[in-house]
């Protein structure tokens, strides 16, 4: 089991929590009220500060129940938290709807799912092996 240090920063920040046994995302609550304009965005504060393990990343995700019920998501999905990372945990929520939507204190905002993390070293090449797809993107699977 992996051990994340969480230090609360304001006397009203709430710690993140699992839902149900086997989630994989713990949920994070607005530490404010806040109201995001529609078609805006903003960075929603939890009041949390935390200390990933090395190896490690904690990813923060969208709530599919906002996003569904809402249009409310996370602008930079996933949004990472790297390992050296000590201050507060922001998480940058965009509203995709024609109505304001008003984020209410204490309300779950986003889900932080922490992952594993392989350390990798970049190499220049002079050119790429093939590959079956080759450079086809964007659509190239006929979808």
């Amino acid at each position: 089991m992996v051990k994340v240090n969480i230090q609360l920063l304001h006397e009203d920040a709430r710690m993140p929590s699992f839902a149900y046994d086997g989630d994989a995302g713990a949920d994070l609550y607005a530490l404010n009220t806040v109201v995001i304009k529609r078609f805006s965005r903003a960075l929603v504060r939890t009041g949390l500060a935390i200390a990933v393990p090395k190896g490690y990343e904690a990813q923060i995700r969208p709530r599919s129940g906002l996003a569904l019920k809402h249009g409310i998501t996370v602008l930079n999905s996933p949004g990472t938290i790297d390992s050296g990372y000590r201050g507060e945990v922001g998480v940058i929520l965009a509203n995709m709807s024609r109505d304001d939507y008003l984020v209410e204190k204490h309300t779950k905002i986003a889900q932080m799912v922490v992952k594993k993390v392989e350390k990798v070293t970049f190499r220049k090449v002079a050119k790429l092996g093939a590959s079956q797809r080759g450079n086809g993107g964007f659509g190239s699977s006929g979808q």
